[in-house]
Protein backbone atom coordinates (compact mmCIF):
# COMPACT_ATOMS: atom_id res chain seq x y z
CA UNK A 1 0.00 0.00 0.00
CA UNK A 2 1.40 3.39 -0.98
CA UNK A 3 1.66 5.97 1.79
CA UNK A 4 0.24 9.43 1.23
CA UNK A 5 2.75 12.27 1.22
CA UNK A 6 0.21 14.62 2.80
CA UNK A 7 1.26 15.63 6.32
CA UNK A 8 -2.14 14.92 7.87
CA UNK A 9 -2.66 11.17 8.01
CA UNK A 10 -5.98 9.77 9.18
CA UNK A 11 -5.19 9.60 12.91
CA UNK A 12 -3.71 13.13 13.01
CA UNK A 13 -6.76 14.59 11.21
CA UNK A 14 -9.04 12.74 13.66
CA UNK A 15 -7.15 14.15 16.68
CA UNK A 16 -7.33 17.72 15.30
CA UNK A 17 -11.06 17.31 14.56
CA UNK A 18 -11.66 15.85 18.01
CA UNK A 19 -9.87 18.73 19.77
CA UNK A 20 -11.73 21.46 17.90
CA UNK A 21 -15.02 19.55 17.86
CA UNK A 22 -15.10 18.88 21.60
CA UNK A 23 -14.15 22.45 22.46
CA UNK A 24 -17.10 23.63 20.35
CA UNK A 25 -19.45 21.17 22.06
CA UNK A 26 -18.33 22.20 25.54
CA UNK A 27 -18.57 25.87 24.66
CA UNK A 28 -22.22 25.33 23.70
CA UNK A 29 -23.11 23.42 26.88
CA UNK A 30 -21.06 25.42 29.37
CA UNK A 31 -21.82 29.10 28.93
CA UNK A 32 -18.99 30.27 31.19
CA UNK A 33 -17.77 33.81 30.77
CA UNK A 34 -14.48 32.59 29.29
CA UNK A 35 -16.10 30.74 26.36
CA UNK A 36 -18.30 33.74 25.57
CA UNK A 37 -15.12 35.57 24.47
CA UNK A 38 -13.41 32.78 22.50
CA UNK A 39 -13.64 32.89 18.69
CA UNK A 40 -12.51 30.18 16.28
CA UNK A 41 -11.38 30.67 12.70
CA UNK A 42 -8.51 29.94 10.41
CA UNK A 43 -7.67 29.35 6.83
CA UNK A 44 -7.70 26.68 4.17
CA UNK A 45 -5.55 27.09 1.09
CA UNK A 46 -5.39 25.14 -2.14
CA UNK A 47 -3.27 26.02 -5.15
CA UNK A 48 -2.41 24.03 -8.23
CA UNK A 49 -1.14 24.56 -11.74
CA UNK A 50 1.22 23.04 -14.30
CA UNK A 51 2.75 20.30 -12.14
CA UNK A 52 2.36 22.36 -8.95
CA UNK A 53 0.25 21.60 -5.90
CA UNK A 54 0.01 23.31 -2.52
CA UNK A 55 -2.43 22.69 0.32
CA UNK A 56 -2.65 24.50 3.66
CA UNK A 57 -4.72 24.00 6.80
CA UNK A 58 -4.38 26.73 9.45
CA UNK A 59 -6.88 26.68 12.35
CA UNK A 60 -6.78 29.48 14.94
CA UNK A 61 -8.51 30.71 18.08
CA UNK A 62 -8.59 34.12 19.74
CA UNK A 63 -9.81 35.47 23.05
CA UNK A 64 -11.55 38.86 22.86
CA UNK A 65 -10.60 40.80 25.98
CA UNK A 66 -12.89 43.68 24.99
CA UNK A 67 -14.23 45.35 21.81
CA UNK A 68 -10.76 46.61 20.91
CA UNK A 69 -8.21 43.93 21.87
CA UNK A 70 -7.94 40.19 21.16
CA UNK A 71 -5.07 37.69 21.30
CA UNK A 72 -4.72 34.06 20.32
CA UNK A 73 -2.85 31.18 18.77
CA UNK A 74 -2.79 29.47 15.38
CA UNK A 75 -1.43 26.28 13.85
CA UNK A 76 -0.16 25.92 10.29
CA UNK A 77 0.34 22.86 8.13
CA UNK A 78 1.31 23.08 4.45
CA UNK A 79 2.39 20.59 1.81
CA UNK A 80 3.70 21.75 -1.58
CA UNK A 81 5.02 19.82 -4.58
CA UNK A 82 6.46 20.92 -7.93
CA UNK A 83 6.37 18.28 -10.70
CA UNK A 84 7.07 15.61 -8.07
CA UNK A 85 10.72 16.71 -8.12
CA UNK A 86 10.66 19.28 -5.33
CA UNK A 87 8.43 19.19 -2.29
CA UNK A 88 8.08 20.90 1.06
CA UNK A 89 6.31 20.10 4.30
CA UNK A 90 5.81 23.09 6.58
CA UNK A 91 4.48 22.79 10.14
CA UNK A 92 4.34 25.41 12.85
CA UNK A 93 2.35 27.83 14.89
CA UNK A 94 1.95 31.45 15.80
CA UNK A 95 0.71 33.83 18.44
CA UNK A 96 -1.21 36.91 17.40
CA UNK A 97 -2.63 40.13 18.79
CA UNK A 98 -5.42 42.16 17.20
CA UNK A 99 -6.29 45.77 18.01
CA UNK A 100 -9.32 47.58 16.61
CA UNK A 101 -8.46 51.29 16.38
CA UNK A 102 -12.09 51.91 15.42
CA UNK A 103 -14.58 49.12 14.65
CA UNK A 104 -13.65 49.16 10.94
CA UNK A 105 -9.82 49.36 11.21
CA UNK A 106 -7.83 46.47 12.71
CA UNK A 107 -4.08 46.44 13.43
CA UNK A 108 -2.32 43.13 14.01
CA UNK A 109 0.97 41.66 15.16
CA UNK A 110 1.78 37.97 14.69
CA UNK A 111 4.89 35.99 15.52
CA UNK A 112 5.08 32.79 13.47
CA UNK A 113 7.61 29.96 13.79
CA UNK A 114 7.62 27.35 11.03
CA UNK A 115 9.60 24.14 10.57
CA UNK A 116 10.42 23.87 6.87
CA UNK A 117 11.44 20.52 5.39
CA UNK A 118 12.32 20.78 1.66
CA UNK A 119 13.48 18.03 -0.68
CA UNK A 120 15.01 18.68 -4.10
CA UNK A 121 15.36 15.79 -6.55
CA UNK A 122 17.92 15.98 -9.35
CA UNK A 123 18.37 13.41 -12.15
CA UNK A 124 21.42 11.27 -11.56
CA UNK A 125 22.17 12.88 -8.18
CA UNK A 126 21.10 12.11 -4.63
CA UNK A 127 18.15 14.03 -3.20
CA UNK A 128 19.01 17.18 -1.28
CA UNK A 129 16.94 17.76 1.87
CA UNK A 130 16.99 20.88 4.01
CA UNK A 131 15.27 21.23 7.35
CA UNK A 132 15.21 24.49 9.31
CA UNK A 133 13.08 26.74 11.49
CA UNK A 134 11.91 30.02 9.97
CA UNK A 135 10.63 32.87 12.18
CA UNK A 136 8.38 35.64 10.88
CA UNK A 137 7.07 38.75 12.63
CA UNK A 138 4.10 40.20 10.77
CA UNK A 139 2.70 43.68 11.34
CA UNK A 140 -0.56 44.30 9.54
CA UNK A 141 -3.56 46.51 8.97
CA UNK A 142 -6.96 45.64 7.64
CA UNK A 143 -10.54 46.68 7.06
CA UNK A 144 -12.96 44.92 9.41
CA UNK A 145 -16.67 44.23 9.07
CA UNK A 146 -18.21 42.10 11.84
CA UNK A 147 -16.25 38.78 11.89
CA UNK A 148 -14.46 39.42 8.58
CA UNK A 149 -11.17 41.31 8.07
CA UNK A 150 -9.20 41.83 4.84
CA UNK A 151 -5.83 43.56 4.71
CA UNK A 152 -2.10 43.37 4.20
CA UNK A 153 0.74 42.39 6.53
CA UNK A 154 4.50 42.89 6.40
CA UNK A 155 7.17 40.47 7.69
CA UNK A 156 9.82 42.59 9.41
CA UNK A 157 12.13 39.51 9.65
CA UNK A 158 11.81 38.60 5.95
CA UNK A 159 14.74 36.62 4.48
CA UNK A 160 14.36 36.01 0.73
CA UNK A 161 16.64 32.93 0.83
CA UNK A 162 14.73 30.98 3.49
CA UNK A 163 11.20 32.38 3.61
CA UNK A 164 8.34 30.28 2.32
CA UNK A 165 6.70 33.54 1.22
CA UNK A 166 7.58 35.24 -2.09
CA UNK A 167 7.56 38.74 -0.57
CA UNK A 168 7.66 40.47 2.80
CA UNK A 169 4.20 41.86 1.99
CA UNK A 170 1.28 39.42 2.07
CA UNK A 171 -2.47 39.94 1.80
CA UNK A 172 -4.67 38.26 4.41
CA UNK A 173 -8.29 37.41 5.09
CA UNK A 174 -9.44 36.63 8.64
CA UNK A 175 -12.81 35.20 9.67
CA UNK A 176 -13.67 34.39 13.29
CA UNK A 177 -16.93 32.90 14.54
Amino acid sequence: MRKSKFWCNGSLCFIIFLLFGTSSIFSQNNKSDFWQHVRFGGGIGLSFGDGFFSGTLAPSAIYEFNDQFAAGVALNGTYASLKNNNNATILGGSILALYNVIPEIQLSAEFEELNVNRTYKYLGSPDVTTNYWYPALFLGAGFRSNNFTIGVRYDVLFDADESIYASAFAPFVRVYF
